[in-house]
């Protein structure tokens, strides 16, 4: 597991077995069970967390109390509150296991005395926030440009491992759909790939 950290972190900055040695150190491991919490709403102790194994998501719910994913990770992929952890302030989302799950974690105080020792992995974290801004930005983009139908086919061919590893009703809540009306549209597009494989008769 820690030679996939050790490669995603090279993906963005060098750095070397030995100084590896020294980083991991202030991670913490973890295991999580399908559904278990991270986070809560006005939680102050809050971490980064790298998936090596298994799916997180972000949520929130509103006055009716409907839970709205605004972020997913997946394996090799990081997740936090990104503004609650930048601006030193509670935590503004529900953070959930969505299958059990394989962590790495890292506090605000270890993350800041990581970037005094090793001054680049705050280059690194840099490039994973810039990383999922930019897939927050790309999500606002089907939102306001697509029709429904154009944001889960879009969604779909951008993201086939969410199509492939996320329920159903979680993609339906991170697009603003129903699962419903995805159910659907995967039947739309399955009819439509199956009607495109069939070789006209000679």
């Amino acid at each position: 597991m820690n030679k996939a950290v050790f490669q995603h972190i090279n993906k963005f900055v060098s750095i070397d077995e030995n100084e590896f040695d020294d980083i991991i150190l202030y991670f913490t491991r973890r295991s999580a069970e399908k559904k278990a919490l991270l986070m809560r709403p006005g939680d102050l102790a809050l971490h980064d967390y790298f998936v090596l194994s298994g799916c997180l998501h972000m949520y929130f719910t509103d006055k009716k109390g409907t839970e709205h994913t605004i972020q997913f990770a997946l394996k090799g992929w990081w997740l936090a509150d990104y503004a609650a952890l930048q601006g030193k302030k509670p935590a503004g989302f529900y953070m959930q296991a969505v299958e059990d799950s394989e962590l790495l974690s890292i506090s605000q105080t270890k993350r800041e005395e990581l970037f005094r020792a090793f001054p680049k992995m705050a280059s690194y974290f840099r490039a994973v926030y810039q990383i999922a801004y930019g897939a927050y930005q790309t999500r606002m983009k089907y939102m306001l440009s697509y029709s429904k139908e154009e944001i889960y086919f879009e969604f779909r061919d951008s993201y086939p491992e969410f199509v492939n590893s996320v329920p159903q009703y979680l993609i339906a809540s991170y697009l603003g759909l129903t699962p419903e009306y995805i159910s659907k549209l995967r039947r739309k597009g399955i009819f439509a790939a199956a009607q495109a494989s069939i070789k006209p008769l000679k």
